[in-house]
């Protein structure tokens, strides 16, 4: 994850640089159940609204619980399908934050209402985040659902009015990126806490539907906005927070904007940013799913750690045998083609390893979704900016080779 805020304030009030600091264990994703009571385009779990057989119970969540909490994980995000669905969340809830996790419920809304809010409140959550897709009958149609948009907004309400921090998450695509002016303006509206922009991974439904992706110089407006208009808050001394997942090329794309508005600033950025370093799936971020399946981030349904049931998540998390998990732990990592040669290499740290996987069958290949040109990057010496498409063909069927 991304935290613009984090840098944008950086300008304002610039603190010392140091190390990198990675945390003791994982954030880890707990995808508790996989029904949903939407359908939507970019699901990465490929939910539906049917009851998923062999998911864990709740004895089984505790049990896991204990060894998350002993091995110092200090964040859940409890997540689905829509884990609202789920009979023992609140149960779930309250004991995560009993143990002392920083607790998120990962929501799409439309299940909260005037008979489980006060619920929901009293479990204290850290943070609860709504995905909206667009306003009104876009979010309708991503989501498959008529009146999803209504319902979500509703909960998003209701959340702000009983004082749970609350936040929009935003999954942009070619068939939505217009309506990102307006979710900024109606989370402003709203007075939510928190805007999160998600760039679509190809994972899932997301990966059926990736010629949805947003093209480069779409995205690259985008972000542009939504620096504006996370440095407007800055401005005006408003705490709201902005960030953005699943593109670590953002880092740099905000250092380029840095040096254009504050080039006595963008030296000290770049510092910070080396210090985030970019990606951190299979290091500071994971995943566990409905069955008990251990993943270096949500987008690895695919590829198995390891499952809860017959190892600890401690030992499977620590287990580097396994090659992917060798590849994502090492620093730095061994990544080919243009994200390899990037002299900004130490900010993204390579970028979102599914994409590449998806593409071309090899999660150490460079990442078709960077959306920085070869000149930007310092790959070649090309004169003309933004002349190359991301490359939207069928991913490689050969056998895949995850040795870095």
């Amino acid at each position: 994850m991304f935290r613009l805020s984090q840098f944008l304030q950086e300008i304002k009030t610039p603190t010392p640089v140091g190390p990198r600091r990675d945390p003791p264990a994982p954030v880890v994703i707990w995808n508790l159940i996989r029904r949903c009571n939407l359908r939507c385009k970019h699901c990465y779990s490929i939910s539906g609204d049917v009851d998923f057989p062999g998911e864990l119970s709740t004895r089984e969540v505790f049990k896991v619980m204990d060894d998350l909490k002993a091995f110092r994980v200090p964040v859940l995000i409890l997540s689905g399908g829509e884990p609202l669905m789920r009979p023992d969340i609140i149960e779930i809830s309250k004991r995560a934050k009993n143990l002392g996790f920083y607790t998120g419920l990962s929501t799409n809304g439309s299940l909260i209402n005037v008979h489980n809010i006060d619920a929901l409140a009293e479990v204290g959550y850290d943070y609860v985040g709504i995905s909206l897709d667009g306003i009104g009958a876009t979010h309708d149609a991503f989501r498959g659902k008529d009146g999803a948009y209504r319902s979500s907004l509703g909960g998003l309400r209701l959340c702000r009015e009983h004082g749970i921090k609350v936040g929009l998450r935003f999954t942009m695509t070619t068939d939505n990126y217009k309506e990102l002016p307006d979710l900024l303006t109606l989370a402003e509206e709203e007075q939510v806490d928190k805007f999160y922009l998600s760039h679509l991974v190809y994972a899932g439904r997301g990966n059926k539907n990736r010629a949805d992706d947003a093209a480069w110089e779409i995205t690259r407006r985008s972000m542009t906005t939504l620096f504006d208009t996370a440095w407007s808050y800055v401005e005006r001394g408003i705490e709201k927070e902005f960030v953005t997942g699943n593109n670590d090329a953002d880092g740099v794309f905000l250092y380029f904007w840095v040096k254009e508005r504050f080039p006595d600033k963008a030296e000290h950025i770049r510092a910070k940013l080396a210090q985030w370093g970019g990606n951190a799936s299979g290091v500071n971020v994971a995943n566990i799913d409905n069955l008990g399946n251990v993943h270096p981030d949500t987008f690895w349904w695919h590829y198995n750690l390891g499952n809860v049931r017959e190892r600890s998540f401690s030992d499977i998390w620590q287990d580097v045998s396994d090659p992917v998990m060798a590849g994502l732990k090492r620093r730095p990592r061994k990544i080919h083609g243009r994200c390899g040669a990037c002299q900004y290499f130490d900010i993204c740290g390579g970028n979102t390893r599914v994409r590449a996987l998806q593409l071309s069958g090899d999660p150490w290949a460079e990442d078709p979704a960077c959306y920085l040109t070869d000149q930007e990057i310092g790959v070649s010496s090309a004169d003309d900016r933004l002349t190359v498409k991301p490359f939207r063909g069928q991913a490689h069927e050969a056998q895949h080779n995850y040795s870095p």
